[in-house]
Parts: structure tokens; sequence; C-alpha cells
């Protein structure tokens, strides 16, 4: 039996546990603080102080009202909104189909279309512009084809030059982009679901109807969001098929700057391009966080 002295001494021998200190409090957000400022400084020295600059410029006395003013800009942005609303519906309607085809049908060749997609995306939007310039413009291969048969001295396809013209490329050039987030989500489908459709009796139609449209509607949302944003800024496509009719806001940004010398009036043009993109990427973001993209 021991003793009440031993179990003193046992509990006065036992160590003490030494609390350890920790860092301040207050150190962690500034050393956060700290570690921001290099890409905030780099962010506002690079993109914040140029736009900026743009908009301070389109300030000036008048300028805002002289633009909206002119029939130019108005026509400028009727003709941005429809080719960009067309061409988002256009990339959709096609892309869907497309993607349906791909996915669901099986063809020899299938994997490998799908990973010309990926690549099809990272092609610059003149390039294909110009591919139908070689095909369809006056001295392209449809025209050359028509004079070789019936000996007129010119063909007949000359709607590069038109609005239907600058609509062909944005669509052809925009499709992979409404392709790409549908695709992945025809991947995780369960086929169970197409399978017992098609036991039930229900016919290719009805399946895409009910049953493959509403999954695939988060990711048409989000893929007609980003051809949206990415037609209203399209300036490559319209300056290479040469149409002169074709006015869009980033085209008139480039006659009043370069061709004018109107800095007030471009940046105006710019500020205005500028917002609606902006409220759209704000509209795509959101749709895409919904989409789970």
């Amino acid at each position: 039996m021991a003793s009440p002295g031993t179990g003193l001494m046992e509990r006065n021998s036992a160590p003490a546990v030494v609390p350890t200190r920790s860092a301040p409090a207050e150190r962690m957000p500034t050393s956060r603080w700290l570690w921001s400022l290099p890409p905030v400084a780099v962010l506002a020295l690079v993109f914040l102080y140029p736009l900026a600059l743009v908009v301070q410029e389109s300030l000036a006395p008048g300028a805002y009202a002289e633009v909206f003013a002119s029939v130019s800009f108005r026509d400028a942005l009727v003709t941005t909104v429809w080719l960009a609303v067309a061409s988002t519906v256009g990339c959709l309607v096609l892309g869907f189909v497309l993607a349906l085809v791909i996915a669901f049908v099986p063809f020899p060749g299938g994997k490998a279309v799908s990973k010309f997609i990926d690549v099809f995306l990272s092609f610059p939007s003149f390039l294909i512009t110009l591919a139908l310039l070689f095909l369809y413009g006056t001295v392209g291969m449809a025209n050359g084809i028509w004079t070789d048969v019936t000996g007129d001295p010119a063909g007949p396809f000359r709607f590069l030059s038109t609005p239907w013209g600058v609509l062909l490329a944005e669509i052809t050039y925009f499709t992979p982009f409404v392709m790409r987030p549908l695709l992945a989500a025809f991947s995780q489908m369960e086929t169970a679901q197409l399978e017992v459709a098609s036991s039930l009796g229900a016919r290719p139609p009805r399946i895409v109807r009910q049953v493959i449209l509403p999954e695939a509607l988060p990711a048409l949302a989000a893929g007609g969001s980003l051809v949206l944003v990415m037609c209203l800024n399209e300036f490559g496509i319209v300056l290479f098929t040469g149409a002169k009719g074709v006015t869009t806001l980033p085209m008139l940004v480039y006659s009043k700057a370069i061709l004018e010398s109107d800095y007030a009036a471009a940046c105006v043009v710019a500020v205005v391009n500028v917002a609606l993109s902006v409220g759209l990427y704000v509209l795509y973001r959101g749709v895409s966080r919904r989409a789970g993209a």
C-alpha cells in the first residue's frame, strides 16, 4: 500500500505540459496581404490602368451623347446583337445535333472526332474564315467549279461578303464551344435510362426530347452563354470576310480609332461593348456554376 507521501511525490514529479506558443493571429492576414500585392499590382498595371484610361477618355464632354445619337452606332449595336444571337442559336442547334451523333451513334472514328473537337478549340478564328474564302470566295473552289462546268465568267457564290457569310463563319467556328460541354454531359449519362426508354417503345425523337434534352440543358445554357459573349467581341471573322456592309461594335471601335482618329468616340463604343460583355459573362458564370462546370 503506497503511502500518501509517495502519491504526492509522483504527482509532483509528473512533467508539466508547456503550451506551445502559436504565431500571433494578426500575422497571418498580414502575410496573405503581402503575397497578394504582386499579382494585384500586375493586374492593375496591365489591365485596370489601360481600362481606366479608356473610361477616362470616354468621359470627354458630349462624347456619349454624340455617339448614342449617331446612326452608325445604333446600326452597329443592332448588327452586333442580332449576329451574336443568331450565331448562338445556330451553334446550339448544330452543336446539339453533332454531339448527339458523336455520343450516341457508333461509327468508325468517333473517338478521333471527339478528340479533334478539343484541337479545334485552339484554332484562330481567321483560319476558319480563310478556309471558307478558299471554298466560297469569289475565286474559291465552288465558283471555280461552277465556271468550269457552265462556262459563266463568274460564279454565283458571293454571300461571304454579306451578313450571311459572317453568320456562317461564326457558326462554323463557335459550334465546337457548344459541343465540348455537351459531350462531357453526355459521357456522364447513364445508358440504362436510354435502354429502358427504348424497351418501352419510345422512338429516338421522343428519347431525345424527354430523356437526353433535359440532361443536356445545363451544358447547352453554359455553352450558349459562352458563345454569345465571344460573338459580341468577335473582330477577326468580320474583318477577314471583307463584309463591307457589316459593322459590329468591335469594327466600329477600329474604324473610329484607326481610320478616323476619333479616340473619344472609340472609347465610348469600347465601354459599351465591355459593359455588354461583362454582363453576359456574369450570366455565363452563374449558368456554369449551376451546371457544375
